[in-house]
């Protein structure tokens, strides 16, 4: 028998220089270092605050003040190969990576509010330009928005709840720096507990006066929650901390330019180790991010943040 009717068609052709394999999964969480934990499927619930444009308003301020309580599934995979970028100031860079698809409906009606697909990078140290390791977050906005946030990570042993600084809500001047925490909201949208036809009615049971002024309370009382009342542990976070580098970061079709342009972004995500009264180890996603949208010589904070535990 011929040996070459043995031999696959393809045989010689398949060889390093026409494919990359995938290697060993315990190497491939070794090079996706801070984001090593991410790959899975998370569930959780959240908040969401947006002061968006009003054009049809017949009185108020032009915009509409949305809040929403949120359901959501971020489905995480591990890309299985390096991603090479070719260098021409210095050699070639390998990055790691994972690519995830964001979900979020309402929590109280169960419609549609956000589907967001992305991946997180893992990138090494350069010389040209510059710059240690860093990690960036490319997300895709149905909205019309293609955001790009770079950063670093942060991890940390706590054997108590963490400090989560203030989320602002407050809008302010285009040019000018966010307000300080504890400055007052000049608009009426903004207190609950004066009644406005411009936002969002009936309120969602639990949306508290709190969670409007600091987003990032509901992600305190989770904690608290957890750990004075469930008889939990926190163990370690790991924090992604990422934003815009500059205002070429997003890529916004003509519509949002005009109407309500977005140029800043900025997010944090929090994974973290949690041991349960019963001494089982899991682990959850808390995340809080802005989005600054520009529109009647204002920046409004589109604040998002969650909660969300590790299913698979």
């Amino acid at each position: 028998m011929n040996s070459q009717l043995l031999r696959a068609p393809v045989a010689d052709t398949l060889t390093a220089h026409h494919f990359r394999a995938v290697g060993p999964q315990a190497e491939l969480t070794h090079r996706l270092g801070a984001l090593k934990e991410l790959p899975g499927y998370w569930q959780g619930t959240g908040f969401n605050l947006i002061a968006r444009p009003d054009f049809s308003a017949k009185d108020g301020d032009g915009f509409f003040l949305e809040l929403n309580l949120l359901q959501e599934a971020l489905d995480i995979t591990s890309i299985g190969s390096p991603v090479f970028n070719r260098g021409s100031l210095q050699s070639d860079i390998a990055m790691y990576g994972v690519t995830y698809l964001h979900r979020i409906t309402d929590l109280t009606s169960g419609g549609a509010l956000h589907i967001e697909p992305g991946i997180w990078l893992n990138i090494p140290a350069t010389s040209d330009p510059q710059a240690g390791a860093s990690i960036a977050r490319l997300a895709t906005i149905p909205h019309g928005n293609a955001v790009c946030t770079v950063g670093f990570s942060q991890k940390a042993d706590f054997d108590r709840i963490p400090e989560i600084p203030p989320a602002n809500t407050v809008p302010f001047a285009i040019g000018s720096q966010p307000p300080p925490p504890g400055t007052p909201n000049p608009f009426a949208e903004y207190d609950l507990s004066r009644p406005s036809g411009h936002r969002s009615a009936p309120l969602p049971a639990g949306i508290t006066q709190a969670m409007v002024t600091d987003p990032n309370q509901m992600l305190r009382d989770t904690l608290t929650r957890q750990v004075e009342q469930e008889g939990k542990t926190l163990n370690w976070i790991t924090r992604l901390i990422t934003s815009t580098p500059n205002d070429a970061s997003i890529g916004n079709i003509p519509f949002i330019t005009a109407n309500a342009n977005t140029l800043q972004f900025a997010s944090v995500f929090a994974i973290e180790s949690v041991t349960d009264a019963d001494g089982v180890e899991f682990l959850q996603l808390q995340y809080s991010q802005t989005a600054l949208l520009e529109f009647r010589g204002r920046r409004w904070p589109h604040v998002t943040v969650g909660t969300l535990v590790k299913a698979f």
